[in-house]
């Protein structure tokens, strides 16, 4: 049994050995729940909150009463000698990029999802979402370092393909490091994008970097979390060993007073996020596997 341990406790960890056969109907479940979602209540709410980046150029049309002055066509005007105005229409196309954290404490879950299959779902959500605006959506697969990434595309086909790499993603036994992701985003992609990170957020961040990258990007942050992430039963006198450092302590999860302090501890973190990305002034989601999440996308969409 592989354990993992933050402030000196553990979590159980079940890696997933899924053949491409149990992928592939794992992808087509999803795309039959997560399509279900979208199209019931949060296609609308996604279109409406993420409005575009601006005004671009339509065409040249004769002035009508109530037109705005500033939008008259001068040179048009005085070439055909009546008055004519430019017509604007929002640039609607939009990218949509997912940050997903595949250190080894994502490849865990007590309940009925490993944390990985979760995160899929929801990154399904918002990408079915994204393909039905005709937005292009790309992913950022990161731990220690960015090990893979997928440029930004539209279509069905490209959603399904991005299920299937977060599912079958070798998850590194190394700490994440949430700092590398945003410096390579911010490095590679100059335009404004809708950037949506998955992370339990175990591991340190450089509040600079956090901010910088919600100045330039529209930033949502979720932590996607285990019960036990947060509270440790009381299962004796335990070795625990870190998956992703391989460190090993052991512990005696009997006292009350220890368990009290971890929790204590994991609240505190949680809080400390919280505020970091309000006072970076973009937006944080802490979310339970297996909750229903669409609730919590679609308020953040009204929000927006």
């Amino acid at each position: 049994m592989i354990l993992k341990f933050n402030y000196h406790v553990a979590i159980i960890n079940y890696f997933s050995n899924m053949e491409i056969k149990d992928i592939i109907k794992k992808v087509k479940q999803i795309e039959i729940r997560t399509r279900r979602k979208t199209e019931a209540s949060l296609m609308g709410s996604y279109h409406s909150a993420f409005k575009g980046q601006g005004m671009t150029f339509s065409e040249v049309r004769p002035y009508q009463f109530g037109d705005e002055i500033r939008r008259i066509d001068w040179n048009k005007t005085a070439r055909f000698q009546e008055p004519f105005v430019k017509v604007m229409e929002e640039e609607r196309e939009l990218t949509m990029m997912l940050l997903v954290d595949i250190s080894a404490s994502m490849d865990y879950g007590t309940k009925t999802q490993l944390k990985r299959e979760f995160v899929a779902e929801i990154a399904a959500t918002l990408g079915f979402s994204a393909a039905g605006n005709n937005d292009k959506v790309g992913v950022i697969l990161f731990a220690d370092k960015v090990y893979k990434v997928i440029p930004p595309k539209k279509g069905r086909k490209h959603i399904l393909s991005i299920i299937s790499t977060i599912l079958s993603a070798d998850y590194i036994p190394a700490k994440s490091n949430i700092d590398v992701a945003l410096e390579y985003m911010l490095s590679v992609f100059k335009k404004k994008s809708l950037l949506f990170m998955f992370s339990d957020f175990e591991d340190d961040y450089s509040l600079k970097i956090l901010r910088i990258a919600s100045k330039k990007h529209q930033f949502l942050g979720l932590r996607i979390y285990d019960d036990k992430d947060n509270e440790i039963p009381d299962i004796g006198y335990t070795l625990f060993q870190d998956v992703e450092t391989g460190r090993q302590v052991w512990a005696n999860t009997s006292s009350k007073r220890w368990r009290y302090q971890f929790a204590e501890a994991q609240k505190q973190k949680l809080k400390k996020i919280k505020e970091d990305f309000e006072n970076s002034a973009s937006n944080f989601l802490n979310i339970n596997t297996g909750e229903d999440y669409s609730k919590f996308l679609y308020q953040y969409f009204q929000k927006k």
